[in-house]
């Protein structure tokens, strides 16, 4: 693909696509084959009322979502104790359940919640664990995401990603064919949507800082691309980024003191480095072909991008250090002759890209050590890949009946969802770091 070619394309996927302001609505797609299954049985209310939250469905929904878990519908249940004293390990056996949650909420006097569940092992009659977590009322579904993280971790060994969120752009057309872009966040679930920045003009490219309490993304509210750092929590935002040309692809480093960019101030589309303490400027690559989308290492000690150097789009890997490039560039795909829109698993071993196969733009994975491409998707227009934060899924852009939907795979490509509008587009989803206190 020619110079010219390219940056037409990185053009076009800059531009907006046609959303409503809704919640996001999920729907599994495609299971698991031989799932682990497991009973999360409606945990015990004492208080005044209904309860305040459905947390046994939260947590349910959570662990399907995972691809790893089958949760055992709650009319198939022949019993509902709520505490392991009531447990009769051996009706669970006979339906086949491997694991059983059970628990109970209390109101207390001071409007707060008190939660205690146990994850029970149903072959060894044992528990796995249990705690009691204190919850206000509009906390109760994290409580929840923070129950489904135990479970999860308890049985795979690997950390949960259920409280978490997602970032993603949306844009609602009236009429007169007007548009408003909003950049959302939202629990992993779709639900306690925030809408954080409103606009007539586009909005793309949303990208977590590492503290999960910052976004940086691209704006053309001034009538050019220009990048922006928000803060989630206050709303303040700051132009970091107006340079001559384009601003575009932000991407924090791993520790938050760097912000990764493409700009062509010098009249070429080059991936440069911020220090968000100074604004000093770096410049990583040079080359007559686009460099554009970086992506961070784990490490923070090198950069992937999307180049047409070869002649089509194509990840490539380069060193980063104080001073610019701290080594050769090094070309990291080779099948196919379009691959582009990098994003790095948490642990470093995979990268997930947009890859063109038979006309097709599908999501693939790339691990690093056996060089092994693996497609994960079989649709006509994917992008937009970005990893959960314990690397287990990966959420990505799509359509669907000509509606743009986010839609999330496993990493091994078995299990499959769909997050979805009631009308209008979703597009450019970004999974959120793990929380941390005060988020």
């Amino acid at each position: 693909m020619k110079p010219k070619a390219i940056l037409t394309l990185l053009l076009l996927t800059l531009l907006p696509f046609s959303i409503a302001h809704a919640v996001l609505k999920i729907e599994i797609t495609q299971g698991v084959e031989g799932a682990s299954p497991i009973a999360i049985v409606p945990f015990g209310w004492q208080g005044t009322g209904a309860p305040p939250e459905s947390l046994h469905a939260i947590v349910a929904a959570d662990l399907q979502r995972s691809g790893f878990f089958a949760p055992l519908p709650e009319q198939d249940m022949i019993a509902r104790p709520v505490d392991p004293r009531q447990v009769n390990f051996a009706n669970w056996r006979a339906l086949n359940v491997d694991h059983l949650v059970v628990g109970r909420m209390a109101a207390l006097p001071d409007g707060t919640y008190q939660v205690q569940f146990q994850l029970l092992d149903v072959h060894k009659g044992t528990q796995l664990a249990g705690y009691s977590i204190r919850s206000r009322k509009p906390d109760l579904r994290r409580t929840a995401h923070q129950i489904s993280d135990i479970v999860y971790k308890v049985i795979t060994g690997r950390p949960g990603a259920f409280d978490t969120r997602i970032a993603y752009v949306t844009v609602t057309g009236n009429r007169k064919q007007q548009k408003t872009y909003r950049l959302a966040v939202a629990d992993s679930d779709g639900h306690n949507e925030r809408i954080l920045y409103e606009s007539n003009r586009p909005l793309m490219s949303p990208d977590w800082a590492p503290d999960g309490r910052r976004l940086a993304y691209v704006s053309f509210r001034d009538g050019r691309s220009e990048i922006f750092i928000q803060n989630i929590l206050t709303g303040e935002a700051q132009k970091v980024a107006a340079f001559p040309g384009l601003n575009s692809a932000p991407a924090f480093s791993p520790d938050g003191r760097w912000l990764a960019m493409t700009l062509s101030k010098d009249g070429n589309p080059e991936i440069y480095v911020m220090d968000l303490a100074t604004k000093k400027l770096t410049r990583i690559t040079r080359n007559d072909a686009i460099d554009t989308e970086p992506a961070w290492m784990p490490d923070g000690r090198a950069l992937v991008f999307t180049s047409d150097r070869g002649g089509s789009p194509q990840l490539y890997k380069v060193p980063v250090g104080r001073r610019g490039a701290a080594g050769p560039v090094t070309r990291l795909t080779f099948d196919g002759n379009y691959n582009a829109r990098a994003a790095v698993s948490p642990d470093g071993r995979r990268i997930a890209m947009v890859h063109r196969e038979e006309g097709r733009f599908r999501i693939a994975v790339l691990d690093l050590d056996s060089g092994r491409l693996q497609i994960l998707t079989n649709n006509r227009l994917d992008e937009s890949p970005s990893f959960a934060p314990n690397g287990s899924m990966i959420i990505y852009a799509t359509e669907d009946n000509y509606r743009g939907v986010l839609s999330a795979v496993s990493v091994d490509g078995r299990a499959h969802q769909k997050l979805s509008l009631q009308t209008g587009d979703v597009r450019e989803p970004d999974w959120s770091p793990f929380k941390r206190r005060g988020n």
